[in-house]
């Protein structure tokens, strides 16, 4: 078995990825949760709540919440 790799053990262009990665989920997870926070309920699909835990997953959360858990103005 293969043990696995810690950042360090990562190459130069492998950590710019995984940093680039991590800033671009941080961001689009920022922006759902502070576009979620002002929306009025009744402006969201579902419970807000909900779509507070969905945005915290990965980057398939807040891509979801953009696309399906807002209601069009």
């Amino acid at each position: 078995m293969k043990k696995a790799q810690s950042f360090s053990d990562l190459d130069p262009l492998h950590k710019t990825a995984t940093i680039v990665a991590a800033v671009v989920q941080l961001t689009l997870a920022a922006a759902a949760w502070k576009d979620l926070a002002r929306r009025p309920a009744a402006s969201v699909r579902g419970r807000k709540l909900i779509w507070a835990g969905v945005i915290a997953v990965n980057f398939v959360g807040p891509l979801s919440y953009f696309r399906w858990g807002r209601l069009p103005r």
